[in-house]
């Protein structure tokens, strides 16, 4: 049997995504309350010593199976996901910017400057396929956007403005391209998999985040920040009035994508409530925050639970008895249900 390191995906980053939001979320909402300060930081802490985890086990990865890892890079929706790997240094620096500020400003650098080789190695993969065809498209390529959309809410205190900006400029028109061929995808197109329906709260994640980086860049809570909140806010309505369609599905370790646009969304509405000094704003963020209190202990007891019995990181041969793909297999793992004409990839 082949060892399970090779079928690690890269999508196991969303994991430190969302806890580091819910760490950011936590901060917020405890300075807020005038709560203790430990208990966000504690959650800081042990988000990054996973993500030092998950990193090193990659890169062994990356070492012992190439191939496994240029398989992922070639998929049209695992692709996605290797800015994870800069997106959670980027928040994870918008986090410590509340600790320490030194650390803050070495994961700012480093991500920032990391995620925007992602982004120009990504589009370049987009530009030059020759595989990839509308069926595959999902909510999971707002990734690489939505990482451009943080660097401004760490960046306005360490580095010139234009450069915070440009970063903005780029995940903004980006989001808006990627919104339209989102809703064509889905209307005109065969529905996601189950596997695939929780990356549908993605869509959350860039207006929601682009409210927070428009609001530090300008200092003030003008109409186009509204504009971005409220669409943020709309969509998570939208989708959580779908909720028996997502109740039926089993767990994947896409559920975690419901942790961190969930999270944009809840620092998004306390930072409405700070400016514009309404208490309802903030009560609605100790709301969110409350419920994704909820959402993230329970992902956490079902990941957990899921790593015991052996269901994660599996290769396809062991888990096609079950019925389903593996998590890590990049040729089956977040695939959309398409015909076979579009199945295929080079």
């Amino acid at each position: 049997m082949q060892p399970r390191l090779r079928f690690l995906p890269i999508s196991i980053f969303s994991v430190i995504l969302g806890l580091s939001g819910y760490s950011i979320a936590s901060q917020r909402v405890f300075a807020g309350q005038g709560w203790s300060a430990a208990v966000p930081a504690a959650l800081l802490y042990l988000t990054s010593a996973l993500y030092v985890v998950l990193a090193a086990l990659y890169i062994m990865k990356t070492v012992r199976h190439p191939d496994a890892v240029a398989g992922e890079f070639r998929h049209p929706v695992m692709i996605s996901f290797f800015p994870t790997l800069s997106i959670s240094l980027l928040l994870l620096a918008v986090g410590f910017a509340e600790v320490s500020a030194t650390v803050s400003l070495a994961l700012w650098v480093v991500g920032a400057v990391s995620n925007l080789l992602l982004t120009l190695v990504v589009l370049s993969v987009w530009i030059r396929h020759t595989h990839f065809e509308i069926a595959h498209f999902s909510p999971a390529w707002f990734i690489p956007v939505v990482g451009n959309l943080i660097v401004p809410i760490a960046g306005v205190q360490y580095a010139a403005a234009d450069v915070s900006w440009l970063f903005f400029a780029v995940g903004l028109v980006f989001a808006v391209v990627l919104l339209v061929i989102f809703f064509y995808r889905m209307i005109f197109h065969q529905p996601l998999h189950d596997r695939h329906l929780p990356t549908l709260f993605i869509v959350i994640a860039p207006p929601a985040v682009a409210a927070i980086a428009y609001v530090k860049l300008t200092g003030s809570f003008d109409p186009f920040a509204r504009i971005l909140y409220y669409l943020a806010v709309f969509f998570a309505v939208f989708l959580l009035s779908q909720v028996r369609m997502f109740a039926r599905i089993r767990f994947y370790l896409s559920w975690w994508a419901y942790t961190f646009p969930m999270a944009a969304l809840t620092i998004a509405t306390f930072l409405v409530g700070k400016e514009t000094g309404a208490s309802f704003y903030r009560d609605a963020a100790t709301v969110l925050w409350a419920g994704l209190s909820v959402l993230v202990a329970g992902l956490v007891a079902r990941t957990l639970a899921a790593v015991a019995r052996h269901e994660i990181c599996l290769p396809d041969e062991a888990a096609r008895g079950g019925g389903s793909p593996a998590e890590g297999s990049p040729e089956t793992a977040d695939e959309p249900v398409v015909d076979a004409r579009s199945r295929r990839l080079a």
